[in-house]
């Protein structure tokens, strides 16, 4: 018998249909795995923030002092004009996302009526002692949809047990009261200011504690979250946020958002340097946080109302806070009537219109993207989405590629300002060193150099006119991974 041979012939077009298919950029490609260590979803949403509020008011208003002693009468407390929401207005119009009030500083005066003290607003002429700033101020955040948080001054110069095992079931009693009395906290801030001379409820001494373990913050924070699970901790050390290692505006030029808190506690002494640039090889993901105050003090001083920083000087910090890639905690104190002063308000207001002037116009997204090279070759990491809008999407190399670049180009030359970039740092922070490039005379000329990018860097150059920009990755962790660029 005759053995038959059936032959099934396809078109050339589909044979190449079936080869490009094998090579489809839009292919799914596994994403790189996370350099650790990585932020927590809430460490994500204050990221995101980029500017929030610090609220200092207390006796010191009253009496002129920053730190006040502690002997200092409730019925000096007498603010006559109060408007909780006038505060919360001002900061919303100017572009801030949340506020910090100091619930209690270190003169151990409260701003609610806490029932295990009587060195509190109850027993102030405000309001005949009916007052609760506390829930005027959180309520006014909930109104006006910026995030509430709290400063609780761990030092107490009024408190008589301060130094002993009593305070501190005095110091969780009011963070209890804080925690579960108004509404949700997003962040809880304390400082390194423990321990030294005070009224301590009228024995005028010097009291020394051990920092380190005076507190017990584990059980402390512990205690806390299991009130409200989504609060972030601020201090020196974190857990959540660190201190950025001074109070004059700035992040450090390398600031990685990572850190080894096992040596560091609050109020340790001679941490700044490595507070201000974090380390490289952190354990944990502990970012800087920028905390400077609007006037040379932190409370209000009439004396003051001419030193209030400029709108230039503001935009500056922004620069080397926000622009470094930490959240910048502006401290706005009210003056003695409860209201933001005019200067401030002022002052605040420039701010806002000198960054609408700046990034209100992004020339990256009529430009077009190309790369050295991308994951795979597939869609989902190309340089597209450097320009796309998304903060999800992100442009990446194959893993074994460590450097390289991407070139952003006009269709007709632009003048540019502001270079911003944006890592995705759900899978860790990378870039170690990079520098920008613009096209200029037919060849690539510098105009800057960096090291770190983190959340959000934005580099300012020289105003120059160019058809061409380009980003050159020269070190990485890890592949690096780039989720947005915007130019001005």
């Amino acid at each position: 018998m005759k053995k038959i041979i059936h032959t099934i012939t396809f078109p050339v077009s589909c044979i190449l249909g079936l080869l490009l298919t094998a090579c489809q950029p839009g292919k799914s490609i596994e994403p790189p795995a996370p350099v650790l260590p990585v932020p927590s979803e809430n460490q994500l949403a204050w990221h995101e923030m980029e500017m929030n509020a610090f609220i200092h008011f207390t006796t010191n208003t009253f009496t002129g002092k920053e730190w006040g002693y502690g002997d200092e009468s409730p019925s000096i407390f007498n603010p006559t004009e109060l408007d909780a929401t006038q505060w919360i207005s001002v900061l919303k119009e100017t572009g801030f996302k949340g506020m910090i009030l100091t619930c209690k500083h270190h003169d151990g005066f409260c701003l609610w009526p806490s029932e295990y003290t009587e060195h509190a607003v109850k027993n102030s002429p405000y309001k005949n002692g009916n007052g609760d700033i506390v829930k005027d101020v959180s309520d006014a955040c909930k109104k006006h949809g910026l995030k509430f948080g709290v400063y609780l001054s761990p030092w107490d110069r009024n408190h008589k047990d301060y130094g002993n095992p009593e305070y501190i079931t005095y110091y969780r009693n009011q963070l209890k009261e804080l925690f579960t009395g108004y509404g949700p906290v997003f962040e809880m801030w304390f400082d390194g200011a423990n321990g030294g001379d005070g009224y301590y409820g009228g024995k005028r001494e010097i009291r020394r504690i051990d920092r380190k373990t005076y507190y017990d913050w584990p059980a402390t924070l512990d205690l806390v979250r299991a009130i409200q699970p989504q609060v972030i901790f601020f201090s020196d050390a974190g857990p959540d946020i660190r201190w950025i290692g001074n109070e004059s505006g700035y992040a450090g030029e390398t600031n990685w958002n990572t850190i080894t808190p096992d040596t560091l506690y609050a109020g340790k002494a001679g941490i700044q340097k490595l507070l201000n640039t974090g380390s490289i090889d952190g354990s944990h993901w502990i970012p800087g946080e920028v905390d400077v105050s609007i006037r040379p003090g932190w409370f209000y001083h009439a004396e003051e109302d001419s030193l209030v920083k400029s709108p230039e000087q503001l935009f500056d910090i922004y620069l080397t806070s926000v622009g470094r890639g930490s959240v910048l905690l502006l401290n706005v104190p009210p003056d003695r009537r409860g209201l933001i002063h005019e200067n401030d308000i002022r002052s605040l207001q420039g701010f806002r219109e000198l960054l609408n002037e700046a990034f209100s116009n992004n020339l990256a997204i009529v430009a077009t993207a190309n790369a050295s090279s991308y994951r795979g070759k597939s869609s989902q990491f190309s340089p597209e989405n450097l320009i796309d809008g998304d903060k999800e999407t992100y442009w990446t190399t194959d893993d074994d590629v460590v450097t390289g670049s991407f070139e952003l180009e006009f269709s007709e030359p632009q003048t540019v300002s502001y270079v911003l970039l944006q890592e995705y740092i759900p899978l860790g922070q990378r870039i170690k060193s990079f520098r920008v490039e613009i096209w200029n005379n037919d060849q690539w000329e510098t105009v800057s150099e960096a090291r770190t990018i983190g959340y959000k860097r934005i580099l300012q150059i020289n105003p120059v006119k160019t058809s061409k920009i380009k980003i050159e990755i020269t070190d990485s962790k890890a592949c690096p991974v780039i989720s947005n660029v915007e130019l001005y």
